[in-house]
């Protein structure tokens, strides 16, 4: 559960990054907060953003409408924490993808995968973020991949070896089998598609425009 504190002083980095003109939050705002949806980098940055509007962002990021929704949410189900924890614990992890074209690599995700594009930066985009539920994607342009007039794996290696970039996993077999006929019906290219593993698992891998193989796994039963 995300801690309170921690989601204000990250409001206020927030807000610092903005005063300051960092511009790849500029990015991060327009995909938020909808008032800034069609403004540009300057203008946003040039724009009146206030700790409240930080502090709306942060809980956009964590599936709050507001950021009192937010705290509400949270002194609901909160538990007291007796004593300090022993050690650190990863609640995130976002995998990247490399990619020759940021544009396309969206356009996939969004239509194809039904994910949304979180934000992109750059003209023309040379980094970006694709979610959806709690999943997170980095994609990243590396141009070498296109000079060299491929990926830096050879296709066919990757695809004998099934050279995995991502996993992505679902709670129950039902989800599984709905998520794979909803990228059926969307015309995904399919590298392996449905099946149930000996380990308990039913899964299915997806190739994206580059090539990269992304998995999609749940449980059989």
């Amino acid at each position: 559960m995300p801690n309170l504190e921690n989601l204000k002083k990250q409001a206020k980095l927030i807000l610092r990054w903005h005063r300051e003109r960092n511009y790849p939050v500029a990015a991060q705002i327009r995909g938020l907060m909808p008032r800034f949806l069609n403004m540009p980098d300057s203008e946003i940055l040039a724009a009146n953003f206030k700790l409240s509007d930080a502090q709306d962002m942060v809980a956009r990021q964590q599936g709050f409408a507001s950021w009192q929704a937010l705290k509400t949410g949270l002194s609901t189900t909160s538990r007291k924490v007796k004593s300090s924890p022993s050690k650190a614990t990863i609640v995130c992890a976002e995998p990247q993808l490399f990619v020759t074209d940021i544009k396309r690599s969206c356009e996939f995700f969004r239509e194809k995968l039904s994910f949304s594009v979180v934000f992109s930066y750059g003209e023309p985009p040379y980094y970006a973020q694709v979610g959806r539920d709690g999943a997170r994607i980095n994609l990243r342009y590396v141009e070498g991949l296109r000079r060299v007039g491929g990926p830096a794996i050879e296709s066919t290696v990757r695809d004998r070896e099934e050279l995995l970039l991502t996993s992505l996993t679902v709670a129950t077999a039902d989800e599984i089998k709905l998520l794979f006929l909803e990228f059926q019906s969307a015309g995904v290219t399919f590298h392996q598609t449905l099946k149930k593993q000996p380990w308990g698992a039913k899964n299915f891998v997806v190739k994206d425009p580059d090539g990269n193989l992304l998995l999609f796994a749940g449980p059989a039963n």
